[in-house]
């Protein structure tokens, strides 16, 4: 049985989508836990921000979130994902930026070659996640203890 409802969808879905746009903007960011056959974990040092990082970016438009991450792995680490990563968690990051949401991925299987960008990462490295340099950032810390120690994941970034 058709409504009325149904019938006039297709002229309402545009107007929805704008309106939903404007008033519930967001941007939504991708981080990767690579994870080698020895447990250690890939950090990334820019050149921007203070502090060791997971690697990862923006998602552009017209982009899925796994194919972001899978650019910027490549980008930041030279870090080739094989397979499909998995979806860690999900957190708001409204602290630093209004309607930012990160999810983050682990990835078991990868290859490594050159990195493709160049200006933005100082230094990668591999850690024990256990083990951090004492100045891996809180959100790092935060989201390796979620990982591998235990910690419940917050999803507050």
């Amino acid at each position: 049985m058709t409504t009325w409802r149904t019938r006039i969808e297709p002229f309402t879905r545009p107007l929805f989508f704008a309106h939903a746009r404007a008033s519930r903007g967001m941007t939504l960011g991708v981080r990767g836990v690579a994870v080698d056959a020895g447990g250690r974990v890939l950090l990334v040092k820019h050149t921007y921000l203070h502090g060791w990082w997971l690697p990862g970016g923006g998602v552009e438009r017209g982009q899925s979130c796994e194919d972001a991450l899978i650019r910027e792995m490549r980008e930041e680490a030279g870090l080739i994902v094989e397979g499909r990563p998995a979806l860690v968690s999900v957190h708001a990051n409204e602290r630093h930026f209004r309607g930012d949401h990160v999810l983050v991925y682990r990835i078991d299987r990868f290859a490594l070659t050159d990195r493709t960008s160049h200006g933005e990462i100082a230094d990668i490295g591999w850690f024990d996640p256990h083990d951090l340099p004492d100045d891996a950032h809180r959100a790092t810390r935060d989201r390796l203890a979620e990982a591998f120690g235990g910690a419940e994941v917050n999803p507050v970034w």
